[in-house]
């Protein structure tokens, strides 16, 4: 009995070692997989902030990029309104009436005089004014020139190109801000 007792005892020491070492290993069981899972979590959490900020950035540059190509549609209409309304003014200037084209012709002949005092002119093959009706010295005709004058020296050296398309581009040259303030608001 003896026997049976120490090997009872043996045993009940050995079972409780084995439970105490069980223990111990659940418990670093246990720590290991907390810090595995708060490492886990830590990664997810990174990784969730650098996907929100990913596809915020990209956000915003799809709302920029629709904005800039807004304001190029929006620039490119009021480009296009300009330039109708520049083509129109000028197609209104080309198309007035002999008499008012005149008056305009011997206006722009007077100012000239100051730089050119006798000066031939060239015109359009559509006007038929004689160096008398505007005051110059001869006229010559052009294809080129839709509408005004060219004013030249006799010698050639000195000229006033005072074509309707010439002068109305320096003045819309000039004032384009407020062409565009005007149209635009």
């Amino acid at each position: 009995m003896a026997l049976d007792s120490v090997t009872k005892e043996i045993q009940a020491s050995a079972a409780a070692e084995v439970a105490r070492i069980q223990q111990a290993q659940a418990a670093e069981i246990k720590a290991i997989n907390d810090q595995t899972e708060a490492q886990i979590a830590d990664m997810k959490q990174k990784q969730d902030k650098r996907v929100a900020e990913a596809k915020e950035t990209l956000a915003r540059q799809e709302r920029t990029s629709a904005e800039l190509e807004s304001k190029k549609l929006v620039l490119s209409k009021k480009k296009e309104i300009l330039a109708e309304a520049f083509e129109s003014a000028l197609a209104q200037l080309e198309a007035m009436p002999a008499d008012k084209k005149l008056a305009y012709y011997k206006a722009m002949v007077a100012s000239a005089k100051n730089i050119i005092p006798e000066p031939k002119a060239v015109m359009s093959e559509k006007d038929n004014f004689s160096a008398a009706d505007l005051g110059v010295t001869s006229v010559e005709k052009d294809a080129r020139i839709s509408a005004g004058l060219i004013l030249q020296s006799a010698d050639g050296k000195f000229e006033v190109d005072m074509q309707y398309r010439v002068l109305l581009q320096n003045i819309w040259d000039s004032n384009l801000k407020q062409l565009s303030d005007i149209l635009f608001g």
